[in-house]
């Protein structure tokens, strides 16, 4: 062929093929305008059949076409759970399976279960886990020997004993049951949970793995090195070791009780609040502290109480019960005494002995009340008051009474009749709980009324001196002493004047003395006339 032929040749050629792709170009175009037809999709997966994907054996029954023997690294799926084991029985009509050996379920890289036999219940979409069963979900082990494990609603549950062990806590019961979804767990009967701290023993409890809260809903008891709990309803934050607790809950210390409606506790600052119907007990020294909010501090054991406070002190037969604003209770150092507090409107209550104040001190190393600001304390039919009034107690009991700078002291005789005497300085003394003698020193200055064997009056003595010394039988004066000089007189029944009734300082406070435990809550309004008052000028400065 000539050279020139052959290139004509060829050009005819690429002109034929340039034309059949341009016809294929407008065949594509027009395919696109008209719409491409859809490509056949595979089948989706049904999430509720499960299927087999390998084994190294298969065995197939002819009389029963759905049941297969499987045998050497059996492996299924279940929508995105993996299951495998050494041999099985699947029954592919109702996608149920029985495996054996090593049997393991996965989904994704955050749940596993093992165990030694797993039977699958299809239509129920349950799996029952038995022997060596172990659910492993991130920090989260679960540890039995039956698990079922219900797909639905993807929840595990066992019933015949098991424990739960995550990085803070271990937790065992008879039933238990977990969700991996939502992290709860819930235990019943004999629940035990293992903390590094304490160890804590329910009937009830629900648990949050994430959070590690556990919430306590049936009675439950918390131990550990410094104190008991004990609490039928609340929580408890683990990992930062606080709990709300409430149903009249209590924390019982070595020495002290905390009991409310409702506490919150922090164990980390040793730190209990109560809140409602509060009571702190100290064991050790029998005294009681209520009211309607408080707090106790295991580290420095301060205790507090106010809003109805009140303080019964039980050591012996007669319990005294005392109300104030505010009560405090705390240790004194270096001795490590403890001293009780109370302050404002102090109101107290016992058989034998009565008082009120302002504030007061209570220091356990001597057993003695410090009384301030117009104190009165009453004594059978005696009433003493002052600027301060020291109390002594031996056993709980009243030993001595004394009163510095200024005292006066009266008995109610009979109608307008009043013993008194008033000095610088006072002591008086108790034998069993009733006044038995009197000390005054320094402006003393007394009005008594004798009487003779007939009880009648024999007039009105009035006597002032430096020193007195008056002893007391049942109550009543048995004997009198003044010294070193006296300056009195004596003034006969039908010649006493109103002017001669009374000392100057004399002040009668029986309407605001307490009646009994509940008349400590009386709201008294200060008057004039219920101010203790100190007389300015007094015979006999010493």
């Amino acid at each position: 062929m000539s050279f020139h032929r052959k290139k004509m040749h060829n050009s005819g050629h690429r002109i034929l093929v340039c034309i059949l792709c341009l016809l294929a170009l407008c065949a594509w175009a027009q395919t696109i305008r008209r719409g491409a037809p859809s490509m056949p999709q595979a089948l989706k997966d049904n999430p509720d059949k499960v299927y087999l994907l390998y084994s190294d054996e298969l065995t197939l029954n002819e009389s029963r076409p759905d049941y297969q023997v499987l045998r050497g690294n059996v492996r299924f799926r279940k929508d995105s759970m993996y299951m495998y084991c050494d041999s099985a029985y699947f029954y592919s009509k109702s996608n149920s399976l029985d495996a054996f050996g090593n049997v393991r379920m996965e989904q994704g890289d955050t749940l596993f279960v093992f165990a030694d036999v797993l039977y699958y219940d299809g239509p129920a979409q349950l799996a029952r886990l038995r022997y060596n069963v172990r659910m492993e979900n991130r920090d989260v082990t679960l540890f039995t020997d039956s698990l079922n494990y219900d797909l639905v609603p993807n929840i595990g549950y066992y019933f015949e004993g098991g424990k739960i062990v995550d990085s803070q806590n271990e937790l065992s019961s008879v039933y238990g049951q977990y969700s991996p979804d939502t992290k709860e767990a819930v235990f019943n009967y004999d629940v035990v949970l293992v903390n590094e701290q304490y160890t804590l023993y329910s009937d009830t409890l629900e648990y949050n793995t994430m959070t590690k809260i556990a919430d306590i809903v049936g009675p439950s008891k918390i131990v550990s090195d410094s104190n008991i709990i004990y609490s039928s309803k609340g929580w408890y934050d683990t990992e930062n070791n606080k709990a709300l607790l409430l149903d009249r809950s209590v924390v019982v210390g070595k020495t002290q009780q905390l009991t409310g409606d409702s506490l919150f506790y922090n164990r980390e600052k040793g730190f209990g609040e109560a809140f409602g119907n509060i009571q702190l007990t100290d064991s050790v020294r029998k005294v009681i502290m209520e009211g309607q909010y408080g707090f106790y501090n295991e580290k420095n054991e301060f205790a507090f109480a106010t809003d109805s406070a009140r303080l019964l002190e039980f050591s012996r037969g007669d319990t005294l019960f005392l109300h104030a604003d505010t009560l405090q209770s705390m240790l004194v150092l270096p001795d490590s005494s403890r001293i009780l507090k109370a302050f404002h409107e102090v109101r107290f209550f016992r058989v034998d002995v009565q008082g009120v104040c302002d504030s007061l001190e209570y220091l356990t190393a001597d057993s003695t009340l410090y009384m301030f600001r117009d104190p009165i304390i009453w004594n059978g039919s005696y009433q003493i008051f002052g600027d301060t009034i020291r109390v002594h107690m031996n056993d709980s009991t009243v030993e001595w009474v004394h009163i510095p700078q200024f005292a006066f002291a009266a008995q109610h005789k009979d109608s307008v009749y009043f013993d008194q005497l008033a000095g610088k300085d006072l002591k008086a003394f108790f034998r069993e709980g009733e006044l038995y003698k009197i000390d005054v020193s320094g402006n003393v200055q007394t009005i008594f009324y004798p009487m003779e064997r007939d009880s009648t009056y024999t007039g009105l003595n009035n006597a002032e001196s430096s020193f007195l010394t008056m002893l007391l039988k049942d109550q009543k004066m048995d004997k009198l002493t003044m010294w070193p000089e006296v300056k009195g007189s004596m003034t006969p029944p039908q010649l006493i004047k109103r002017s001669q009734l009374f000392l100057p300082d004399y002040r009668w406070y029986e309407p605001i003395r307490p009646k009994d435990k509940w008349d400590i809550y009386r709201k008294i309004e200060k008057k004039v006339e219920n101010v203790p008052k100190k007389q300015k000028h007094r015979f006999g400065e010493q």
